[in-house]
Order: structure tokens, then C-alpha cells, then sequence
């Protein structure tokens, strides 16, 4: 069917903007197959103007931190990630660098992060990222028996425990909640 107007075209994006699953192709000649690839309705879905979770751009260590001392949250935001099985379930992500939480956490990993408002609400023997004094950390949080301290244990047994203060070496904790891992 011929049609002297643009009024098809248009149509037919709009439909593709929002319904990235079905292939242009066949809405306007009705040849081919409905429904795009997985791949290539995954690849639409990242160019849309959806909302997506950010990647803070410094990496968390898994191991001990550096002698500068870095706030997580204060840093600009440049890259976001739309994951829908994490979207409103997890406040940013971080990448991983070190060894010291080996094997739960490689070094390059991304990890999942859902902010923590109150540490009354902790859960002992969970991993949280800390924002320290001494920069971004990835640990097992344990409970201290020195009042206002905790405890942060490494998975891998090569690193000892240490104790932070949780007044004075802690901006910010958050629990992590997945993971994004590269082969």
C-alpha cells in the first residue's frame, strides 16, 4: 500500500520507541518476523530515555583503603546502568578493585548497593560498601564489642579484621545486594 504522506513512517516509530520488541520492518510491509531478536530488542531498550541506576565512578576496595579520603556520594555522576530486575531495589552501583573479598567478590566486579539511613538495621555478617576516612571499602560487617565500632572482615583469609568507628571513620554504608561479574 502506497502513501503519499509521512503519516505511516511516523506511526511506525512511535510504535518502535515504545514498543522496542517489534520490528519496523514488519509493521510497515507485514514481511519477516513480528517480534525482533532478544539481542536486538535489548540493544533498542538501552537508547530509550529511561532512568537508569548509577555507576558511582570510584572504585570500592576490597582490601584496605588509601590514605585519601574519598565521600561515594559526593562524586558526579556520568554513567547509569537500566538493569529492570535491580530497578528500585538498589540505589547505585560500584566497581570492585582488590582481592581481599575473594571468592564472593572479584576484582572488576560491580556490585549492587541499597543504602543504609540507620545502622540499627544492619544485618551482621552481610557485605556492605563503607564510605571511610580512608576511601571506599567493600566488607563482611561483624559485630564489635567495643560500643560504636564495628567489625570488617575480608572472605579472603589473607586479610585480617579491623575495627572502624562508627561515628568518626564511616560517611556511609549501603548493603550489597547483586552483583555484575565479566568472565
Amino acid at each position: 500500500m502506497q502513501n503519499n504522506t509521512d503519516i505511516q513512517a511516523k506511526w511506525v516509530q512511535l510504535v518502535v520507541e515504545n514498543y522496542p520488541q517489534y520490528d519496523a520492518y514488519w509493521l510497515l510491509t507485514g514481511e519477516g518476523k513480528m517480534l525482533k531478536s532478544a539481542s536486538k530488542s535489548l540493544k533498542t531498550a538501552t537508547h530509550s530515555h529511561l532512568e537508569g541506576i548509577p555507576l558511582i565512578p570510584i572504585e570500592a576496595m576490597a582490601g584496605f583503603g588509601s590514605a585519601e579520603s574519598t565521600q561515594i556520594f559526593e562524586h558526579q555522576i556520568q554513567e547509569q546502568y537500566i538493569i529492570p530486575e535491580f530497578k528500585g531495589k538498589v540505589d547505585y552501583f560500584i566497581r570492585v578493585t582488590g582481592s581481599s573479598m575473594y571468592p564472593k567478590y572479584n576484582s572488576g566486579d560491580i556490585v549492587a548497593c541499597k543504602k543504609i539511613e540507620a545502622l540499627g538495621f544492619v544485618q551482621w555478617n552481610k557485605t556492605y560498601v563503607f564510605d571511610t576516612t580512608q576511601g571506599a571499602l567493600v566488607k563482611r560487617l561483624m559485630k564489635s564489642s567495643i560500643d560504636g565500632n564495628i567489625i570488617c572482615r575480608s572472605d579472603n583469609k589473607d586479610y585480617p579484621d579491623f575495627e572502624l568507628n562508627i561515628n568518626e571513620d564511616i560517611h556511609a554504608i549501603a548493603l550489597i545486594v547483586g552483583v555484575i561479574r565479566f568472565e
